[in-house]
């Protein structure tokens, strides 16, 4: 027989198979790979992490809400009452409201504005050599904000009036910048009650690069627009008439919230006792001023109201009545203990309701 030609092909004849030598020269010619990773110690810092999306603070301050949120209900309340007495009552309320809550607003700065040399300079640009221009210029406009005008939501640029300058550099940054950051925060916070948000609007305020001019104020105005702005007979709601505590922008936002209802409640309640010894008051001077003939009592009365001090030149130029009416019916307004002499002097005298 013939031999069969063997059907088993040697190694050596394989094409696919290639010694260890020819997988060296191959793995060589693959030089842009890179090599294999070495074991080691991975002590290398973390690179640089995204920052999260300022709005991302709003849970917080979500959080904070839903676990003061039988306090925040007690203190809407009341605020809500407040809103409606000042609905119903007259507008010189409000005034009165807002120069005593500009006063105490001037402390918490350190300007210490006091309420006589604040209604003189309100009602007739008055100021002494010991005042300070700045400060008076600062509570003047505290003032004009409390007690009416467009509120922040609609500009903040002008209810603050402050506009960036026209010849600011490029590389500068920009206040339209960091208060239309600050809005954003705040309009992303609408599902927040207000006085949550008024809260959380004054803890970012320095943040936000806001707090240059003023700061504090600012930031407090603002925030008692905002707290009041469901309302249409409150214009603002009172923050630093029972003291400014509620008013420190420090701590997470738990015990911040904390303290700004503390705060709030405070200032409400005192605001609504200072309103109860008005009315009674003026249920008094509407009897005992009945027995007094023309228009210079019943506008006398309307400006004690309005102001918490008031002065006979004041007197006459907000009643339009000549110097010596003023006198002869604050004379018998102190006679019938309608009003008190807050100075002790015989010149540049104050007077105030007695309540």
């Amino acid at each position: 027989m013939k031999p069969q030609a063997s059907t088993f092909i040697d190694d050596f004849d394989d094409p696919l198979i290639t010694t260890e030598g020819d997988e060296e020269a191959h793995e060589d010619d693959l030089w842009f790979l890179p090599g294999p990773l070495e074991e080691g110690p991975d002590d290398l810092p973390p690179g640089p992490r995204a920052e999260p999306p300022d709005t991302a603070v709003i849970d917080d301050w979500a959080k904070a809400e839903g676990a003061h949120s039988a306090r925040l209900a007690k203190v809407a309340g009341r605020l809500g009452a407040l809103d409606d007495r000042l609905l119903r009552g007259p507008n010189g309320w409000r005034h009165r409201l807002a120069l005593i809550e500009a006063a105490d607003l001037s402390w918490l700065a350190g300007d210490r504005v006091s309420s006589d040399r604040l209604a003189l300079w309100i009602s007739m640009r008055l100021s002494g050599a010991q005042d300070d221009p700045e400060a008076l210029a600062r509570i003047g406009w505290a003032v004009r904000r409390l007690t009416g005008g467009p509120g922040p939501k609609v500009d903040l640029a002008a209810f603050l009036d402050r506009r960036d300058p026209e010849n600011i550099e490029d590389a500068a940054e920009r206040f339209e910048d960091r208060a239309g950051g600050w809005l954003a925060v705040m309009t992303a916070a609408s599902d927040l009650h207000p006085i949550t948000r008024a809260c959380m609007g004054n803890h970012l305020w320095s943040m936000a690069g806001l707090g240059q001019h003023g700061g504090q104020i600012e930031a407090a105005v603002t925030a008692a627009r905002i707290a009041a702005s469901d309302g249409s007979g409150a214009i603002f709601a009172p923050l630093a008439m029972g003291g400014v505590g509620g008013l420190r922008a420090s701590g997470l936002p738990l015990e911040r919230l904390d303290r700004w209802l503390d705060g709030m409640d405070s200032a409400i309640l005192t605001a609504m006792r200072h309103l109860d010894g008005i009315e009674v008051w003026g249920v008094r001077a509407k009897s005992a001023m009945a027995q007094l003939s023309g228009r210079t009592p019943v506008a006398l009365r309307k400006v004690l109201t309005e102001w918490p001090l008031t002065s006979a030149p004041m007197a006459e130029a907000l009643t339009g009545a000549s110097r010596a009416a003023v006198q002869r019916n604050l004379v018998r307004l102190e006679e019938s203990g309608l009003i008190r002499e807050m100075t002790g002097q015989g010149r540049f005298r104050m007077w105030r309701i007695d309540i």
